[in-house]
């Protein structure tokens, strides 16, 4: 009986080895679909950097020619006119990006609640490429306070931190990311609006 389920044991085939994928870490799609994303200039620069065997194999001449050898010579000319589009539409759209990140206003507002309580409300960080919820978490290690991401009624999300911090935050923001230029970011003081129902 033991002799029967080694002979069985051995007859069975190997289990397969999980296949190990590379992401690219610019798009997140694997390297051989950044074409499809809209940061093929990027992609190409990470994956240079990071995997050069496979950027070889993917970017080099005669793999980028090797497609267009069985197409007819029209197909040819059709093919070389769309990749020259969606280079330039790439290259548009990253320079829409740029402009977009340099003009995006960073806004600190001192909000007051009560009496003497206070609260600050940072909007705006997204626009450079930050997760607000990752900024919140800093910001409410670094000055021991309460920090969540709220939505706003004109539909985006800001940042609000317990306490007037409004000077703290300024500076902890320039100081820590580069990415946000200092002209970028204003300080506003905004008091709450007072109930208009008095005695009848």
């Amino acid at each position: 009986m033991a002799e029967a389920s080694n002979a069985s044991a051995d007859s069975a085939p190997a289990e397969s080895q999980a296949r190990n994928v590379i992401y690219c870490g610019v798009c997140t799609l694997p390297p051989e679909y950044c074409e499809f994303g809209g940061t093929v200039k990027k992609c190409e620069e990470w994956l240079r950097a990071n995997h050069a065997d496979m950027h070889t194999r993917i970017y080099s001449e005669e793999a980028l020619a090797a497609p267009l050898t069985a197409l007819s010579l029209s197909a040819q000319k059709r093919a070389e006119k769309d990749s020259q589009k969606k280079q330039a539409k790439a290259e548009a759209a990253e320079a829409r990006l740029h402009e977009k990140k340099k003009s995006a206003k960073v806004l600190i507002k001192r909000v007051e609640r009560s009496k003497r309580k206070y609260v600050t409300a940072v909007s705006g960080l997204e626009a450079h490429g930050l997760e607000l919820k990752k900024v919140a978490k800093e910001l409410g290690k670094k000055f021991a306070t309460g920090s969540s991401v709220t939505k706003v009624a004109s539909g985006g999300e800001e940042i609000v931190v317990q306490g007037d911090l409004s000077d703290e935050i300024y500076d902890w923001i320039t100081g820590t990311y580069e990415d946000v230029p200092e002209d970028n970011i204003e300080c506003i003081e905004d008091k709450k609006k007072k109930g208009s129902g008095g005695p009848a």
